[in-house]
């Protein structure tokens, strides 16, 4: 039985959107042109309907790529139209779609009101003004603020988008950005790290050696501590890092920056081995060193736990002197790690560690 939430992607890259941002360049991200009609989004929709279980848990259909209420607003209509009949003959649940925070205002939330919208996401990127302006926004802080609070009067789910990498931004001004997020009570949040996609000013930047990305290392460690931050508000963050394509990848349209397949997993991975790590700093070495370490956990965490190319693996046993490491899963609760070597047998809760690294790093307050 299919228990799956089901998106159908539409892209409308670039329509209605006059700023430049220095990341983007919307045809490249998206693959397609900006001419997109009733016609296509019909045949979209269609198409995806062959492919999708019958049983399946929820199916939405999105609008994504560009500034979706900064179109015509009859091409809005147009475009939402089709979705909204199939939604009120059940036969999709939701319609969702991503703008700019300073494309909404009451008019435009009445009319995506009356054609069905459930989920609106904003594409805020940063909350600090200063990387807002270095990135081309085109909006500031305070601007975000004003549509979550109008969002919220109309009563649509919220989503909100970050990026961490930009032009002038830091690891402190990005935990700034999420703690801020955070407040608003989101339903929803994505965390994109800066890529340098070709035929974009970011581009020209970097290669006249103004810009530096961040490298993959860095990207991974400042998502995770935006990971946790946002877990421990119990906000989901349903993406991080860009969707790969045939064109998204490096060496394609994707020139430099820290780009990765499965860069969610990397992220997810950096937990545990800071989870790992901090449990056995409390260790004496001596009580690890050439010992045979056995670790339970819950089968769907195995290859967070282990990493990529047992990297997490291979890291703790160097670290910490153990002949041997082996990972078995079981049926074990989502927050624990049963641990096993040299006759100690433990519990590692997951969330009180989390809890205190956030505290120490100062993540929390």
């Amino acid at each position: 039985m299919s228990n799956k939430h089901y998106i159908i992607p539409i892209f409308v890259p670039h329509l209605g959107c006059p700023h430049s941002c220095v990341f983007c360049n919307q045809q490249r991200i998206t693959g397609l042109s900006t001419n997109v009609n009733i016609n296509d989004v019909k045949k979209k929709i269609e198409n995806s309907l062959e492919t999708i279980p019958k049983n399946k848990k929820k199916l939405e259909v999105a609008f994504y790529g560009g500034s979706f209420t900064g179109i015509d607003k009859e091409v809005q209509k147009d475009l939402l139209t089709i979705p909204y009949n199939y939604k009120k003959e059940d036969i999709i649940d939701e319609i969702r779609l991503s703008t700019r925070p300073d494309y909404i205002n009451t008019e435009i939330l009445k009319l995506l009101k009356s054609f069905g919208v459930d989920t609106i996401e904003l594409g805020v990127q940063s909350l600090a003004n200063d990387v807002l302006k270095a990135s081309g926004r085109g909006h500031v802080e305070a601007e975000v603020y004003k549509a979550v609070d109008l969002i919220k009067k109309f009563d649509f789910k919220l989503g909100l988008q970050m990026m961490v990498g930009l032009p002038k931004d830091t690891k402190e001004k990005s935990l700034y950005t999420a703690k801020q997020i955070a407040s608003q009570r989101p339903d929803c949040v994505r965390i994109y790290p800066t890529l340098i996609i070709k035929d974009t000013y970011l581009e020209k930047l970097y290669l006249n050696g103004n810009y530096i990305p961040l490298s993959l290392e860095e990207a991974v460690n400042i998502s995770t501590d935006l990971l946790l931050l946002f877990e421990y508000y119990n906000i989901n963050v349903i993406r991080i890092g860009l969707q790969p394509t045939e064109k998204i990848s490096l060496g394609k349209d994707v020139v430099a920056g820290p780009f990765h397949p499965s860069f969610r997993q990397l992220v997810e991975s950096n937990i545990y081995k800071m989870i790992l790590e901090r449990y056995f700093e409390t260790m004496d070495k001596f009580r690890t060193t050439g010992k045979t370490l056995i670790l339970k956990i819950n089968n769907k965490d195995i290859s967070n736990i282990s990493g990529q190319k047992s990297k997490n693996i291979k890291y703790i046993k160097e670290k910490y002197g153990f002949k041997k490491i082996k990972i078995y899963g079981e049926d074990v609760a989502d927050n624990n790690i049963k641990i096993n070597f040299d006759n100690i047998y433990d519990t590692i809760n997951k969330d009180e560690i989390i809890k205190d690294y956030l505290f120490k790093n100062n993540i929390i307050t």
